[in-house]
């Protein structure tokens, strides 16, 4: 099991990768925005996604698990 974890304080502008898909290494999951730049968040691991934490709008702080990807 892989955790994505959140890197920085950041709002959610989009999910791209809903649970159950399969995704390969560097596949967007999620992207965010900080200091008005959009951050895409991508996949460390290939794997399929088990859980996305967070939707469109919510704010997330440094070590928020984003989503689990199963290996």
């Amino acid at each position: 099991m892989i955790q994505v974890l959140a890197e920085m304080v950041a709002s959610v502008v989009a999910v791209l990768t809903p649970p159950g898909a399969a995704v390969e290494t560097g596949d967007t999951l999620v992207v965010v925005e900080s200091m008005k730049m959009e951050i895409p968040i991508v996949a460390p691991g290939a794997g399929t996604v088990a859980a996305v934490n967070v939707a469109v709008g919510d704010v997330i702080q440094e070590g928020d698990v984003l989503a689990v990807i199963d290996e």
